[in-house]
């Protein structure tokens, strides 16, 4: 089994926080009101001063406000839950009935007082339509945002739900840590101890590195490939203490840009899969080639291996380890990687290829 560490933490991929977004639609709605009433404004002092103009658009604008936001918040999301389409008319007709009355009512004490009969139409039948019309819009106005709001949410809580079932598969993905690599080292270590060999502690030194790179670094999303080619780097010395270098290594790193950032143990499963099927003790030449190369827009990683005599006769190395690997690069590189894998008699190889930009 390929060993994993902790997950990377998935970015929210730029997604509108509900806080944002309802800040947004305040300032959309007053600007709404603000221009509307900014553009009456001017229409109507053309033809009255400017006092009786502002009573003249102030009052029923205020009316149009009550009118569009108890649709907003309280008779459309009522419909929006219940889905009951008579009941939601009914509260419609019924506000718009109690608001017309109120601002009918407020119309005759104060615009009369305040506006000249020059300035001012009697309520009637066109006035009652012109109204009517107004409320109306202003609702469908306020309505569409509120559809609009509320699919913004929805989609955000849509991605939300995505980005943590990601997130979760990618924490189980990189928990699948194999056992044997650390009780192998362990057990080794006790050994070096016991027969005081000065490895015991060049063991302990890289043990804390790799341990240290697990548990602290591969919790961020990004890390410099340096700090990466540490941790193999790291990790090969103590298979080859391990496996008392019985094997030919090449680890070729001499083209490649460590400044470039990458996803935290996405090639380390590659190496241990090489070491897993690779060395035997029953074959004189085990050997394992690992390379890393780049370019502006490409990071190549490459691995090669023998094939042990056991291996030979089975199917090629496989199993939960490389899928997993791949599964985890379908979710951190989506579109931006390829992955070659080559069985062949003799030697195993993995390319891997990183897009960049």
């Amino acid at each position: 089994m390929l060993s994993f560490s902790k997950p990377s933490k998935m970015d929210t991929l730029g997604l509108m926080k509900p806080n944002f977004l309802r800040n947004r639609i305040f300032w959309l709605n007053f600007s709404f009101w603000l221009l509307f009433f900014s553009y009456k404004f001017y229409d109507f002092t053309v033809f009255m001063p400017a006092e009786p103009a502002f009573v003249r658009i102030a009052l029923p604008m205020f009316f149009h406000i009550i009118l569009s936001y108890t649709h907003y918040f309280f008779i459309l999301p009522d419909l929006l839950r219940n889905k009951n389409i008579k009941k939601y008319l009914l509260k419609l007709v019924l506000a718009i009935a109690v608001v017309m009355f109120f601002q009918v009512l407020a119309e005759n004490v104060v615009l009369i007082k305040y506006s000249p009969s020059d300035y001012y139409e009697t309520f009637g039948w066109t006035r009652f339509v012109s109204t009517l019309w107004d409320e109306m819009s202003f609702m469908i106005f306020t309505g569409m945002i509120k559809f609009a709001v509320d699919w913004f949410e929805l989609e955000n809580k849509k991605r939300e739900l995505e980005n943590q079932k990601l997130t979760a598969e990618l924490n189980y993905l990189k928990a699948q840590i194999n056992p044997h690599f650390l009780f192998n080292t362990l057990h080794n270590l006790s050994y070096l101890t016991q027969i005081k060999s000065d490895q015991a502690t060049e063991v302990i030194v890289k043990l804390s590195n790799i341990m240290r790179y697990m548990i602290y670094d591969s919790n961020k999303p990004k890390v410099a490939l340096s700090k990466e080619i540490n941790y193999i780097k790291d990790y090969l010395a103590l298979e080859g203490i391990r496996l008392n270098n019985r094997f030919e290594l090449s680890f070729d790193t001499s083209e490649v840009d460590e400044q470039i950032e990458i996803t935290p143990l996405i090639f380390i499963p590659f190496v241990e899969n090489a070491f897993k099927h690779g060395i035997s003790d029953q074959q004189t030449e085990n050997w394992i080639k690992v390379k890393l190369s780049s370019t502006p827009k490409q990071l190549i990683f490459e691995v090669e291996n023998s094939v042990s005599s056991a291996q030979k006769e089975k199917d090629a190395p496989s199993g939960f380890g490389l899928k997993n690997v791949e599964r985890r690069l379908v979710l951190s590189y989506p579109n931006q990687h390829r992955l070659e894998i080559r069985p062949e008699k003799e030697k195993f190889s993995i390319s891997l290829s990183l897009d960049l930009a």
